[in-house]
């Protein structure tokens, strides 16, 4: 009998371990940051490849960084891409909670980034440049861990 305790002991304790780790497993990967990409089209009717003197703009949304938070920056190489100092207008589509905020002016070698406190929930966020001109705003949705 006490060789049928040890065994069941062990298994419980065996499948209380594959239990413990597939937990801990789902919570690893649902904190990793994710990048939801989207652009800002510059030219003339919303070309999507720009034109010879405005490139597509192209920003990113990377969320699970932070609880309830999102930054939006660059989709290119070290941050850059996003357009500078343009104001960033959001909503939180589960909570109704909404705000706006501007990006940062690129300088002294740092790219245009913005953290945005939505809140956990489906978030839209939308780009819009502070220079006159034909440019399309950068719309993205995504969640928001």
């Amino acid at each position: 009998m006490g060789a049928a305790v040890t065994k069941t002991v062990y298994r419980l304790a065996l499948c209380a371990g594959i239990a413990g780790c597939s937990v801990l497993a789902s919570a690893a990967v649902a904190s990793a940051a994710v990048t939801v990409p989207f652009q800002i089209d510059p030219a003339p009717y919303g070309n999507p490849n720009g034109s010879f003197d405005a490139p597509a703009v192209r920003c990113v949304a990377v969320v699970g960084e932070q609880p309830g938070a999102v930054t939006v920056t660059g989709g290119n190489a070290g941050g850059w891409g996003c357009l500078l100092s343009s104001e960033v207008r959001w909503l939180n589509l589960s909570t109704g909670a909404s705000g706006s905020a501007r990006l940062s002016d690129g300088l002294g070698g740092i790219p245009a980034a913005v953290t945005l406190q939505t809140g956990a929930g489906q978030v839209a966020v939308a780009v819009l440049s502070v220079t006159p001109g034909p440019i399309t705003p950068g719309v993205a949705t995504f969640h928001v861990p």
